[in-house]
């Protein structure tokens, strides 16, 4: 017979099991109406996995090995201190991991990320970084459709560009606004890497080549690299292109060219393609794949206001979360600028390159895949976290009244700030009323800034947080040093990169 207390303790285990019971099945109810929710969003936008062009070079190609041995040599600067890899480097998310670079003439040239100084003031120094706009991320480089860097001053002139597409006809800063390049290469990532030699701040350095055009620049680099101007106490970059470009009978002056060096960086760019996503296997039918609070701040991201939403897919849009195009979103102005405005250290954006008024502060829209690990955020790196970032988006005036200039980075120029930024916001403003901006204010919790923020790291590739994966963009230590000038990368404690 039962006593008492076994009947007690059987009722009370029923009654919890049945609590437990149906607290789960409301919890599973709950996920099922989430996933519906999100799925029925996903067909109605034609949300789609990324693909990745045909033409995407294998890390292990010739070309790209090659291409990677440039990136990290510090030769293709003018003094000879700065490598591509000092302010792109594959395991500081492709870029530097500060607001604004520090470029040449920095105290520890070795030294990425927070710590990177330069190394005196005085003349073209003051103690703050010289390089006005953050360094974009080299991640994800080739399916970049339209345009390369943040005011779009390369671009594709193609009607219909197609990524991986060859020999359209593109525009750059050696040409004027309207016109084709013929000089540019295959491709905008051949392209884009032509530049960043040109620039007395990123790499060129402010004596090298004095006051002569960036065709002088890039002849003078090419004679150092085929060795026909003795500045290279070692050189074996000749049997370096002939791997790479397969033609084991071909001379340094056949092979070595500027066309070559930036074709071959190009294609290195090109071949970090990261897009093994957890959002990609949810679009695969796995519901498992990202966390309840992902899926909350991907309907938050996907659907309109009307829709409950924040409306991001607006110009985040397609699998790689960019239109392209130019968009005013106020941005606080912080570092030297590029000589726009009253004081000269504004920075007015696409206006640089087109001369239409609406495009006064318009920054291209950045895209998202692995955007949690490519901060600090915006032209020129002004908010560290995404929280911050996706708070300025929902409320660009709010977030510019409670932001801190200092201390965002060592000697960064704020002198201006707050006029510049404020002149950014009336702009935004301005282009609201005519009907012409769609970042909209919103009102909005915590709790759906971190849902958003959820979202966008299933936007991540595990291999970003795992050197073992990454390290196949970095020279190995065994490698072939064709100069002796490989950027070995450390951060502040010392520690390789």
């Amino acid at each position: 017979m039962l006593n008492l207390k076994h009947i007690v303790l059987t009722m009370s285990t029923c009654l919890t099991l049945s609590a437990c019971s149906i607290d789960d099945n409301d919890n599973n109810n709950q996920s099922d109406l989430l996933n519906d929710e999100l799925r029925q969003v996903i067909s109605a936008q034609n949300i789609k996995v990324l693909t990745v062009p045909d033409s995407t070079p294998s890390v292990e190609s010739n070309i790209v090995q090659l291409g990677k041995k440039l990136f990290f040599t510090k030769a293709l600067s003018g003094n000879m201190d700065t490598a591509c890899a000092s302010c792109h480097h594959p395991n500081l998310g492709g870029g530097d991991d500060l607001p604004l670079p520090i470029g040449v003439e920095a105290l520890n040239t070795e030294l990425l990320g927070p710590g990177r100084l330069h190394a005196a003031t005085g003349g073209h120094h003051d103690g703050g970084p010289t390089v006005p706009r953050n360094a974009p991320t080299t991640f994800n480089f080739g399916f970049y459709d339209k345009a390369i860097f943040h005011d779009g001053r390369i671009e594709n002139h193609a009607s219909s560009p197609a990524r991986g597409g060859v020999n359209d006809p593109i525009r750059t800063p050696d040409v004027m606004f309207a016109d084709d390049d013929p000089k540019a290469g295959a491709n905008l990532a051949a392209a884009q890497a032509r530049f960043p030699v040109t620039s007395a701040e990123e790499m060129r350095g402010f004596t090298f080549e004095a006051n002569n055009s960036n065709a002088d620049v890039r002849a003078h680099l090419q004679a150092r690299l085929q060795g026909t101007n003795n500045e290279l106490a070692k050189n074996e970059w000749l049997i370096e292109f002939q791997t790479g470009f397969s033609d084991t009978n071909g001379t340094a002056e056949s092979l070595i060219t500027f066309d070559n060096i930036a074709f071959a960086m190009g294609e290195y760019e090109r071949s970090q393609v990261l897009v093994d996503i957890p959002w990609h296997d949810y679009l695969n039918g796995d519901n498992n794949a990202i966390s309840e609070s992902a899926k909350r701040g991907a309907l938050l991201f996907y659907n309109s206001a009307d829709a409950g939403g924040f409306g991001c897919a607006s110009c985040h849009s397609g699998a790689f979360f960019t239109d392209e195009k130019y968009h005013v979103i106020a941005i606080p102005q912080i570092g030297r600028g590029k000589g726009d405005g009253v004081t000269g250290d504004d920075d007015f954006g696409r206006f640089r390159e087109t001369k239409v008024e609406d495009d006064k502060y318009a920054f291209r829209t950045s895209h998202l895949v692995n955007i949690t690990d490519t901060a600090p955020y915006g032209h020129d790196g002004a908010y560290a976290t995404l929280n911050d970032m996706v708070k300025h988006h929902l409320n660009a005036e709010q977030a510019i009244a409670d932001y801190v200039a200092a201390d965002v980075q060592t000697g960064i120029q704020t002198d201006n700030w707050q006029a510049n930024t404020n002149a950014a916001l009336a702009q935004l403003k301005s282009l609201r009323t005519q009907g012409k901006s769609q970042l909209l204010d919103h009102s909005f919790t915590e709790t759906d800034v971190d849902d958003v923020v959820a979202f966008l790291k299933a936007l991540e590739d595990p291999c970003t947080q795992s050197p073992s994966c990454m390290n196949k963009w970095s020279p190995a230590a065994d490698e072939a040093d064709p100069d002796g000038l490989r950027l070995i990368a450390v951060d502040a404690q010392g520690n390789l990169l």
